[in-house]
């Protein structure tokens, strides 16, 4: 499978804004873990990147989606589209993105543009 049919499914099953939060704050604060173990030289704390990056996603799909994680089917393209929605994130463009993976019923729900996650404001 391309990314570019992976990624209308990723953000089909991240649907609700708490879990984007979730993961958008896991995946950096991984990011920002695995680059001080890195700088520091402190190889042991890898292993906990890869628990503050993935235990708020995780817990998300658990708690909020109540769907099994794109990770378990799809690691790599899921690890890529978690990078690509915490950059659409930070850009103010998640909005665009759901809106065409999810069309107009995505922003009737409040899953598009309009909401915290994803305003392009």
């Amino acid at each position: 499978m391309q990314f570019e049919e992976f990624w209308p499914r990723y953000l089909r099953a991240h649907s609700d804004p708490s879990t984007r939060a979730f993961h958008v704050a896991g995946t950096l604060a991984g990011v920002g873990l695995a680059a001080y173990a890195l700088a520091s030289r402190r190889p042991a704390l890898l292993a906990a990147a890869l628990v503050a990056g993935y235990a708020p996603a995780w817990l998300s799909h658990v708690l909020i989606e109540r769907n099994r994680p794109e990770t378990f089917q799809e690691p790599l393209l899921s690890l890529q589209a978690d990078f690509a929605m915490v950059a659409h994130a930070l850009c103010g463009t998640l909005g665009r993105e759901l809106d065409g993976a999810l069309g107009k019923a995505g922003s009737a729900a409040g899953i598009g543009p309009a909401d915290a996650t994803s305003s392009t404001r």
